[in-house]
């Protein structure tokens, strides 16, 4: 599938760019590429093994159990392949058979989905990522070893409601954090143990059942949905142990909290690259592209957003002109579109980033149309 695969996702723009020091100029425009973007190992190795999937069981049925990235660009091409989803169907599980072949995805399925799989006898292909495994042994160990799993992540992101059903199923109990602020709630909790009802109110959501604070807070470990901003993951980790500390004395610390490095390190790559574009080079606007509801994208775009203008799109349609853009703010839950996202006058330099989940292609329309945009305003 090789052939075909790179004929859907390869870019030749991209790759001359790439040669060309990650640098590309037209006229008045600039373009800077990050050095580490786009599809990583994980992703190229899923999306390999769905063609493959959709090629070996050609007069089979074939299934996702949910997207197999986020993004909508390759998600529409298996559907076009004749890939079926689960989750278009609340009821798609309960139908399957020994003939249903059922891919699953680089983020993995939750334990009950997969016994479930496994129940109706359908041929399964796992492409869930390393990355996503490792958090996973992790969290068994803490579950194992009577340690409550404190997991920065989005309780409602696939990957985390995966790793948290793993964290059950070894007879542990979780916790799951989405930033700097609910930390500091737990934190605050581990310190003085006070208002109880209303931690358990603020997580409800968030925590396995039966949780009580006051017993599954006495000694914490710490893993990583692998998609997160990897600096504010360190941070938690520092904020937890400080707060065993006050509450315990450090010579305990050893038997209140555990931490393991579980962020990918293709997001950590892209981060630390994007981090670098913006310290060497000047540019007058950032375009991260990739699916609004991918965690590592929305994670660039946040660390562009604090020192430039920047502009998250899903895909390259999101450039309607050079006076219009359609795109998500950060922090936001709605697409906007903005007017005079792009200097009119002069020279422009842009700053060009993609999440782990968008594939060249993408990235050089969006470099072709930004060409195009600059000549029709010169």
């Amino acid at each position: 599938m090789a052939g075909l695969l790179a004929a859907n996702y390869r870019s030749a723009i991209v790759d001359r760019i790439k040669a060309d020091d990650f640098t590309y100029r037209a006229g008045r425009l600039t373009v800077h590429l990050a050095r580490s973007f786009g599809f990583c190992y994980g992703v190229e190795r899923a999306v390999d093994y769905a063609y493959q999937t959709r090629k070996r069981f050609p007069d089979r049925p074939v299934f996702l159990a949910g997207e197999i990235i986020h993004n909508p660009h390759v998600n529409d091409n298996l559907r076009a392949m004749g890939v079926h989803f689960l989750s278009d169907d609340a009821n798609a599980a309960d139908r399957l058979g020994p003939r249903d072949v059922v891919i699953l995805p680089a983020f993995g399925v939750t334990v009950a989905m997969l016994q479930q799989l496994e129940r109706r006898h359908c041929t399964l292909v796992d492409t869930t990522c390393g990355s996503v495994l490792n958090v996973w042994k992790n969290v068994r160990r803490y579950a194992e070893g009577g340690w409550t799993s404190i997991i920065h992540g989005k309780v409602w992101h696939e990957e985390t409601r995966a790793t948290v059903s793993q964290a059950v199923e070894y007879g542990g109990r979780y916790l799951v954090v989405f930033d700097r602020d609910e930390a500091a709630a737990v934190c605050e909790y581990v310190r003085h143990g006070e208002a109880r009802e209303a931690f358990l109110q603020r997580f409800a959501r968030a925590t396995s059942a039966a949780f009580d604070p006051d017993r599954d807070l006495q000694r914490v470990g710490l893993a990583n949905q692998t998609t997160m901003l990897m600096s504010e993951s360190i941070e938690i980790g520092e904020m937890l142990r400080a707060a065993m500390i006050d509450r315990y004395g450090e010579p305990s610390l050893g038997e209140r909290f555990q931490a393991f490095d579980t962020i990918c390190s293709a997001t950590q790559d892209r981060q630390d690259a994007v981090v670098a574009l913006l310290e060497e080079q000047h540019v007058d606007l950032m375009v991260v592209i990739g699916g609004y509801n991918s965690s590592n994208t929305a994670n660039l775009a946040r660390i562009c957003a604090a020192s430039r203008p920047t502009f998250h799109i899903a895909d390259p349609d999101c450039l309607l002109s050079p006076t219009e853009i359609r795109h998500r703010p950060v922090g936001g839950h709605h697409e906007v579109t903005s007017a005079a996202w792009l200097p009119a006058l002069g020279t422009v330099t842009v700053g060009l980033t993609s999440g782990a989940s968008t594939p060249d292609n993408l990235v050089g329309v969006v470099i072709e149309t930004l060409a195009k945009f600059c000549e029709i305003r010169t």
